[in-house]
């Protein structure tokens, strides 16, 4: 008979029943199986526990079988039973909408049995907070249901010693002897009962030390005093450092050098190079609880949801801590001044590894005086715990954190750090759950643990982007030349073993520089190159590089072990930034010195450069331009080789030569996104995938889920309809205009003067009828710059401006907060005013600055106009490639290949997204116009959002259309009188 393992946890992780009631777990090798009945008993003490179970290999364990008829507690044993039932009512902070109570049923229900569900809940459904409700009251509910668990099975755990103590061994009939079977059967019970007593005594401890930190008022004010006090002690503490003497010679520069290399070893369990980042305090170290990672792709949309738990009935009871980078949460003003996220990165490092030598240099014997290496006072053991804690015991946004950082006088980056363990919620960006690297900096473990993606609708994309890299010729030549001026100024303070790396890096910069047609140790941009796109494999990609011979996966440990990059970065900025001009041999200056070489390179590149005068805003570009400049690109050279050891068949190199070699670049393009996300999806108890338009989700679970070994039993699906009701929106599919014009926007009809002048018409009667803002969006930005250039050629601007006032999508992000809010301000004019205008007309771009994360509700979008639709070039190699990878991969379905679907579900997307800026909530109304005659094919109809697609009506011709949508605008205007 075959036997499962079980495994139960960090309550039971030392135990391991073999019972053949469990479903999950792994087969066991064991002895004969000689108990009597049905009823299987078998118990196993893992090797951590008891030298009598033996690990075979990583899979295996040889174990001591035992022949009672029941093993110690075997009716608790096994996985909790699932809440079948689910929940009846869910916590809310006002009477929810009954799609939000149907949606937190079925995320409950998803979380509890461990799947991977995809949400789809429109913008204005309230989509965060039944998210937020939904999975803390199952959090809330799981908890609760251990914890009775784990007290039911000490109770009974001490009941069974008691009655066992006075008993005599029974009789075996297996081939050990019964002492060996009493001792295993006893040394279970007592670990049991002891490992529970443990675990119950933490919760507790930890459960009360956040009650206090919440209520006691006094502890409060007395860490506040003690933080103004170490305040007061660090200002002395910087004055006197003003009078410290100049550093020695040989120990100058000694944060930028990099630490010994030991070892290749892939098994050596630590090494010197990671102790700041790794060897942290023993009271500090937490056991990670059960939790929540909610991640979403911006900061704000991070601070949107961490504003909403706040106003959640959970706001008082639950654990959150936001994550952030250094960049984000570094309060040390003499870091922060450093600007650069790599500087800031390396400095803060570099004062944890001095904090970590002079804890040593105490205990250690008496040394000779050195000058005094700069610690960072923010990051004491008391301040990070106090912070932590106080992390734990209330919510706090980003900018919530650096103030109770300054208060508190502690690091607020490695505070939230230490609060990830013990933890409810983490919420988090894309980044630091998608990307594994990133995810073992931030100490974020999935082992368990349930995962949310919020605004998930481009997620394959999202993988695709974060694991691709591109470099020009530029960057790699300003990499080579950098890295050899650090070589060289270093090399008698650099071991052997750095050198030979540093080598091995320079060459695979040569090889990469030589597939580009072109040769470090000159001026990129006077070297020509041929011009054309040519696809590779990785392997071919090698081998013409001639780089196959490198061991790239060690070069991968060693650019983590080293962190040259950032090294070669406070290197590069320390010396190059300060715009140190070439000197003579005769200039014994020591700064110009050390720059010589790197400033030799940046005149090279500059010598081409017109020295006429430029106007203020020229030269405030030339000095962005000198600070990219003079940037180590070295950060995008170890992304590049790390993206090389991915599998020869999930990705292809695309080199672009563009005549010259600063402008030619090679890109790495990652084709199966699936092979990244299989970790988490692994790894996680049940990832949440959300959004407002997921449609079209078959193709998403083929080519994200199914690609990576989740089964279609493991998913499930909900999608929900809008809160408003049916007559709020007005969706229409425009076949032809007003003159019988037929609308087909392919590449090879849209720039026709008869289909810009029909498209005038439909504007110009649209703005007849609708009041308030109407958003135009066009495909792409050259055909919005033609046919706003033909129209205003046409008169047909100048008729649109007589009914509204127009607005363009600006070309800098900068400019996209300004236009907004003057667009806003003439349509609440116009709604005051009774005069010609009666709103304005914005003209934007699908993909484009407004297309996503923008609101135009209520008056500011009564219609959205959709011209064409924005298909992506199906001429990029890069998208052919794509293509070509999932027809041979991705079964065909529907009678299309994988790639035909890829192409039409990108142009869905897209569309969904736009026409997604308007209705955002339940009392706003709008309408939809979507100008092409292909949108009425079924198949295109069925990738619309499900709540638009049921409401969605075709006309062939215009003059039906246009009265149903003067009369759904009249009712309105009837309703609000």
């Amino acid at each position: 008979m075959d036997f499962q393992v079980g495994c139960f946890g960090s309550t039971l992780s030392c135990y391991l029943a073999a019972d053949k009631r469990l479903k999950k777990g792994r087969e066991l090798s064991r002895h004969p199986r000689r108990n009597q009945g049905d009823e299987p008993a078998m118990i196993a003490l893992c090797a951590h526990c008891c030298q009598l179970a033996r690990l075979l290999n990583s899979r295996e364990l040889e174990i001591i079988t035992i022949t009672q008829n029941q093993p110690p507690f075997w009716h608790l044993y096994g996985e909790f039973t699932a809440m079948e039932n689910g929940r009846a009512q869910f916590p809310f902070p006002y009477q929810p909408y009954n799609i939000q109570e149907q949606f937190m049923q079925a995320l409950y229900s998803t979380l509890d049995q461990g799947k991977v569900g995809i949400f789809e809940s429109p913008t204005g459904t309230g989509k965060s907070l039944s998210l937020i409700c939904g999975a803390l009251s199952w959090l809330t509910d799981y908890e609760e249901r251990r914890k009775q668990e784990a007290s039911a099975l000490l109770q009974e755990g001490e009941a069974a010693l008691a009655t066992s103590t006075g008993q005599s061994p029974t009789t075996s009939s297996s081939v050990e002897p019964d002492w060996v079977t009493d001792f295993v059967q006893k040394k279970a019970e007592r670990d049991l009962v002891s490992k529970l007593k443990e675990e119950e005594l933490k919760r507790k401890k930890r459960e009360e030390r956040l009650e206090m930190i919440r209520n006691n008022v006094q502890l409060k004010y007395t860490m506040k005093r003690k933080s103004c006090e170490d305040d007061e002690a660090f200002k002395l503490l910087q004055l006197s450092k003003e009078e410290q003497t100049e550093i020695p010679e040989d120990q100058e520069d000694e944060e930028l050098i990099i630490a010994e290399y030991e070892s290749d070893d892939e098994s050596k369990s630590k090494s010197r190079l990671c102790v700041a980042e790794d060897d942290e305090d023993d009271e500090l170290v937490e056991e990670h609880v059960t939790k929540i990672y909610y991640c979403s792709r911006t900061h704000s949309q991070l601070a949107q949801f961490v504003h909403e738990v706040q106003k959640s009935p959970f706001c008082k009871d639950i654990s959150l801590v936001t994550l952030g980078s250094r960049q984000n949460l570094c309060i040390n003003e003499e870091v922060r001044r450093l600007g650069s996220i790599h500087r800031i990165n390396d400095r803060c490092m570099e004062m944890q590894k001095n904090k970590h030598e002079k804890q040593i240099h105490e205990e250690g014997v008496k040394r000779k005086r050195a000058p005094a290496k700069a610690v960072c006072p923010y990051n004491k053991i008391s301040a990070l715990q106090q912070m932590r804690d106080e992390i734990l015991g209330t919510i706090h946004d980003i900018e919530e954190l650096l103030k109770l950082g300054r208060e508190t006088h502690s690091c607020p980056y490695y505070a939230t750090r230490l609060a990830i363990p013990p933890a409810q919620l983490v919420v988090l960006p894309y980044q630091m759950v998608l990307h594994e690297a990133t995810r073992k900096a931030a100490g974020v473990q999935l082992k368990g643990q349930v995962v949310i993606i919020d605004e998930a609708h481009n997620l394959s994309d999202t993988l695709s982007c974060i694991h691709s890299s591109e470099l020009t010729g530029a960057q790699l030549c300003r990499a080579h030349s950098q890295l050899t001026q650090y070589a060289d100024r270093y090399k008698r303070r650099l071991k052997a073993k750095n050198l030979m790396y540093i080598k091995q890096i320079l060459f695979g910069i040569e090889g990469l520089v030589r597939v580009l047609g072109g040769k470090v140790g000159q001026n990129p941009q006077s070297q020509a190159t041929q011009t054309g796109t040519e696809m590779l494999t990785i392997n071919n990609f090698l081998f013409k590089a001639q780089i196959d011979n490198i061991n790239l996966f060690k070069l991968q440990k060693y650019f983590e072990k080293s962190m040259i990059s950032r090294k070669l970065g406070g290197f590069v900025e320390k010396y190059a930034g300060s715009g140190v001009t070439l000197t003579t041999q005769s200039n014994f200056n020591k700064e110009n010195r050390r720059t010589e070489g790197l400033n030799r390179f940046l005149q090279t590149l500059q010598k081409n450069q017109s020295t006429a005068p430029v106007s203020s805003s020229d030269q405030q570009g030339s000095v962005e331009a000198e600070k990219v400049l003079t940037a180590s690109p070295m950060m995008q050279v170890e992304g590049f080789f790390m993206a090389l050891t991915n599998s020869n068949t999930d990705g292809r190199l695309v080199v672009h030569q563009q005549g010259t070699l600063s402008e030619s670049s090679i890109k790495f393009l990652l084709l199966n996104p699936a092979v990244h996300f299989a970790q988490v999806l692994k790894e996680c108890r049940a990832v949440i995938i959300a959004g407002g338009t997921m449609q079209p989700v078959s193709d998403f679970k083929r080519e994200l889920l199914f690609s990576a070994g989740v089964g279609e039993e493991r998913i499930t699906e909900f999608s929900c309809g809008h809160v408003i009701p049916p007559e709020n929106i007005l969706p229409l599919v425009l076949c032809s205009g007003p003159s019988g014009q037929e609308l087909d926007f392919t590449f090879q009809n849209r720039d026709s003067p008869h289909m810009m002048n029909e498209t005038g018409r439909i504007l110009s009667n649209i703005c007849n009828v609708v009041p308030g803002g109407v958003v135009c969006f066009f495909p792409s930005y050259e055909y919005s710059r033609r046919i706003i250039a033909h129209w205003e050629a046409s008169g047909v601007l100048s008729r649109l401006g007589n009914k509204k006032k127009i607005f363009q999508e600006p070309k800098a992000a900068t400019q996209v907060e300004q236009v907004l809010s003057e667009f806003s301000r003439c349509i609440q004019r116009c709604a005051l005013d009774s005069g010609g205008l009666t709103g304005a007309l914005l003209f934007s771009v699908v993909g484009g600055k407004m297309s996503e994360g923008i609101n135009f509700s209520d008056d500011l979008g009564r219609c959205v106009v959709m011209v064409g639709m924005p298909y992506p070039n199906i001429k990029s190699p890069e998208l052919q490639e794509k293509m070509s990878y999932l027809d041979k991969h991705l079964p065909h379905s529907g009678g299309r290949t994988p790639g035909q679907a890829l192409i039409e579900n990108l142009c869905m997307k897209a569309v969904n997204q736009s026409i997604g800026r308007a209705i955002r909530h339940r009392g706003d109304y709008s309408s939809i116009v979507l100008c092409d005659r292909r949108y009425s094919r079924p198949a295109t109809l069925s990738k619309l959002p499900m709540w638009i697609q049921d409401r969605t009506s075709t006309y062939t011709t215009f003059g039906p259309a246009f009265a149903a949508l003067r009369k759904f605008f009249l009712e309105k205007k009837h309703t609000k009188m």
